[in-house]
């Protein structure tokens, strides 16, 4: 039953760092960098036009998806944690084992954000691009900030406390078989 509730603990544990970074992530503007190099500039350095973005920022089809998605996800880690504590009090297998799920779905839908959102991102750069022509952008470097790294992140957590849930499912399952320790609390 220790091993039970550590993996409840670190399932929890998970949950809430997977809130916390994607909350930091939907919250910032560094999402998407976007760095232009001065004309004559031969430093390497960006030039005044460098500048980012984060969600908020662009209203397009695709991007108005994100805009959907991530908040929604965090939400239902919100839910997914208090199915996990209820499920833990009452040590039933079955809410273990949809919690777990669960999680793995709310991490799919975060990884699905935000794999939308980079192949958005690589989409309206090519769309520029061919609507200027390269030459206009081959001074400019697109790349992605810290808001995304917190946002995968976040679903790896997610998904880490989907299978911690559905191993302590497992490991509850497997106490509760004929023939195995029992302990009484009195």
């Amino acid at each position: 039953m220790a091993r039970l509730g550590t993996l409840v603990l670190v399932a929890a544990l998970g949950a809430l760092l997977s809130f916390a970074l994607l909350a930091a992530a939907v919250g910032s503007d560094y999402w998407y960098l976007l760095e232009v190099a001065a004309a004559g500039n031969r430093t390497g350095l960006p030039g005044p036009l460098s500048s980012h973005s984060g969600l908020w920022h662009i209203c397009e089809a695709l991007h108005r998806a994100v805009m959907v998605v991530l908040p929604l996800s965090l939400v239902l880690i919100v839910i997914g944690w208090m199915c996990g504590l209820l499920s833990s009090l009452a040590q039933s297998v079955p809410l273990l084992l949809f919690t777990g799920c669960y999680f793995l779905l709310g991490g799919a839908l975060t990884l699905a954000g935000v794999s939308i959102y980079v192949r958005y991102s690589d989409l309206a750069f090519a769309e520029t691009a061919r609507q200027y022509g390269a030459r206009h952008v081959q001074d400019v470097h697109v790349s992605f900030g810290w808001s995304v790294a917190l946002a995968w992140g976040s679903c790896a957590s997610e998904v880490l406390s989907g299978t911690l849930l559905l191993a302590a499912a497992r490991a509850l399952s497997l106490s509760r078989r004929p023939g195995a320790p029992h302990s009484v609390v009195i």
